[in-house]
């Protein structure tokens, strides 16, 4: 492969390919972080929570079976390779899941929506990517270093989960971890409601099967070729701010797997559409909804900087990874967009 493509438009074409995947699974499978929340929380329904439970299981088995294969190295992974800082994950969850319920969704829903011709999601994910690298690098960067700052992990043992499992019981790391993922699948699968609507099973899979293929394709070039490449999956934070710049600049530097991540979800997100009939062109008539939505936007990027990832990039990907921020950063993005939720569909006042 290294023959006919280059090692940057490699990571991007595994980007793409694992971001059709969870496009199609946005669209036909209706997988969405806002709307398992809600469902849950005022809908009474637990299916596409539990839909969740069943990516995370299958991408934490199949992620820990590649670290066992020898095809993943987990302190290669950024999320295992730096000190965890609890009160990022809160923080930065909490601000990331409200802003995420003022604007009706998370990143990886805005650009599916998006492939539905909806253009209000345009205008989040464009202020979203923005609002992103004015926390990561941009005038409000020095102040998250000064209160936020990342460091490299020091001690022997990766911040994770099944990493210090096996440190102090000297059971096997990998064991430990797909014991863990299994538990997960079947603890979240064990609904009959579930069962009951086998697309919903399947669009699960291929959730956790996007987030495997961000791995295992990313490990694979970074180890073959040449060019310093990151070992990456999907996230929908940052990456929303780097597909902008390649768009604008791309000439002046080199694609990347964020931005096939994004063109495969917005492309996977479309041809969903199109299967269901659901495509039509969306826009926002009240100044007020999008002022709300532009908010939200802005939210979700600072809060997703903060906590180093967004539903997706902590929900998922570093959940793949039992890293310690991932179940953490998960609750308070829960958290927060149940304060969302609660203030746009019942207000604050208390009951009469």
């Amino acid at each position: 492969m290294l023959d006919i493509l280059n090692e940057f438009q490699l990571v991007a074409l595994t980007g793409l390919v694992g971001g059709l995947c969870l496009g199609l699974a946005a669209r036909l499978g209706r997988f969405c972080t806002l709307g398992a929340i809600e469902d849950l929380l005022y809908g009474g329904s637990s299916t596409r929570m539990r839909m969740w439970g069943v990516a995370i299981g299958i991408a934490v088995t199949g992620a820990f079976g590649l670290m066992q294969s020898g095809l993943l190295v987990a302190e290669e992974t950024y999320y295992l390779s730096i000190q965890w800082m609890p009160a990022a994950s809160v923080i930065g969850g909490l601000v990331f899941g409200y802003g995420m319920a003022l604007a009706g969704n998370c990143g990886y829903g805005a650009i599916a929506r998006l492939g539905g011709g909806d253009l209000r999601s345009f205008v989040i994910v464009l202020v979203m990517g923005v609002s992103t690298f004015i926390v990561l690098s941009g005038p409000l960067a020095p102040l998250r270093v000064a209160l936020f700052p990342q460091t490299e992990v020091v001690s022997a043992t990766p911040p994770g989960i099944a990493h210090h499992l096996g440190a102090a019981t000297g059971l096997s790391v990998h064991l430990l971890g797909m014991l863990i993922g299994a538990v997960i699948l079947v603890a979240s699968a064990a609904h009959k409601p579930l069962w009951e609507k086998p697309a919903a099973v399947f669009w699960s899979a291929a959730v956790g099967l996007g987030v495997l293929i961000g791995w295992a394709g990313t490990s694979w070039v970074a180890h073959e070729g040449f060019a310093a490449v990151p070992v990456v999956s999907h996230s929908f934070a940052a990456p929303l701010g780097e597909s902008i710049l390649w768009w604008m600049i791309g000439s002046a530097q080199p694609i990347s797997f964020a931005v096939g991540s994004v063109a495969g979800v917005w492309a996977g997100a479309f041809i969903g559409s199109l299967i269901k009939g659901h495509f039509r062109w969306e826009a926002c008539e009240d100044p007020r909804e999008l002022r709300r939505q532009i908010i939200g936007a802005a939210l979700m990027g600072g809060g997703a900087v903060v906590a180093i990832g967004c539903s997706i990039g902590q929900g998922l990907t570093a959940f793949s990874l039992l890293a310690f921020s991932a179940p953490l950063t998960f609750l308070s993005i829960f958290a927060g967009a149940a304060i969302g939720l609660r203030q746009l569909i019942v207000g604050f006042q208390p009951a009469e």
